[in-house]
């Protein structure tokens, strides 16, 4: 029996088909687990890995961060509220050995944990407390599941939930109850406003009435002070003009005009009573001549400066 190519020619195809086989290429984001006869031998990085096939085999894995998404499921919380939940959690393989050899389909096995766990956290929460604590949530996903994929050699990043949806009678429920505490607070403060203004208000008529009364205050004080300055200034001259006259009557030469001013000021005095009789204890002829005598006073200082 004869060949076409011959012995070397089936020898080197037999070679390439051999080398495809036992070279192999691991990529930058990849580690290689090399099986002899079934069981792991070593990890190989990145670059051309030579394995002896049949008896060694290559198992790749991906080393690069990866997400995970939990499909929506029905739970029920603590106030027997039942709401539709569903997640994503992201996670990167931390030691390929365990994650090949510890589980036999990650994926399946870290959906079905992440779906269990988030029943039991939302089931010891109140439908309130589901809506408003999402980042709760998250957190404590995230720890149950990077424990429970510790020995898996995974380590999970993080945890997000996508959706939590009450049943829609209860949608409706929140969005009036929403509605009235919008329109409470507007009321509320439409109310404040109201009472600001008035308040606003009524200090500034205080204000006027307060300033109104300090103008008067300082218009009666000034009124108050020229009055008593100028009585002050008519006391002054009265005491000037009594100080004149005593010199005069002291020194012993009174004038007949200078009688005759102070018997005119005594008798205005006199005349200020409420008396309706006066008597007039002196002789009028006297009172005359003082008179008459003030008169040719006058006349003579008038004919000097007409003179002049």
């Amino acid at each position: 029996m004869t060949f076409p190519f011959g012995l070397s020619g089936l020898i080197a195809i037999a070679a390439i088909i051999y080398a495809s086989r036992a070279i192999r290429i691991v990529r930058q984001f990849e580690k290689g687990l090399v099986e002899t006869f079934g069981q792991y031998s070593q990890t190989v990085s990145a670059g051309l890995v030579f394995i002896f096939p049949p008896f060694q085999s290559l198992r790749k894995v991906d080393m690069r961060e990866q997400v995970m998404e939990v499909p929506p499921q029905e739970v029920i919380t603590k106030d027997n509220a039942s709401v539709q939940v569903d997640a994503v959690f992201y996670f990167q393989v931390a030691d390929p050995v365990k994650v090949v050899y510890n589980v036999a389909n990650f994926a399946f096995a870290s959906i079905k944990l992440a779906q269990t766990n988030l029943r039991n956290i939302i089931g010891e929460m109140e439908l309130d407390q589901t809506l408003t604590s999402r980042e709760r949530i998250n957190t404590q996903l995230r720890q149950v599941l990077d424990e429970a994929t510790d020995k898996w050699g995974v380590k999970v990043v993080r945890v997000e939930l996508q959706r939590i949806e009450p049943p829609r009678d209860i949608t409706d429920s929140m969005s009036k109850q929403m509605k009235a505490e919008r329109e409470k607070r507007a009321a509320i403060l439409e109310a404040e406003g109201m009472k600001q203004s008035a308040i606003l208000k009524a200090e500034g008529a205080k204000l006027s009435v307060v300033l109104a009364a300090e103008g008067q205050k300082q218009s009666a004080i000034l009124q108050a002070e020229g009055q008593a300055e100028a009585m002050k200034r008519v006391a002054d001259a009265e005491k000037y003009k009594t100080e004149i006259v005593y010199q005069a009557i002291h020194n012993g030469k009174p004038t007949n005009d200078l009688i005759a001013i102070k018997y005119l000021e005594t008798l205005e005095k006199v005349a200020n009573g409420q008396a309706t009789k006066i008597f007039l204890p002196v002789e009028l002829t006297g009172m005359a001549g003082s008179i008459g005598g003030m008169a040719e006073l006058v006349k003579g200082e008038k004919e000097d400066g007409k003179k002049s």
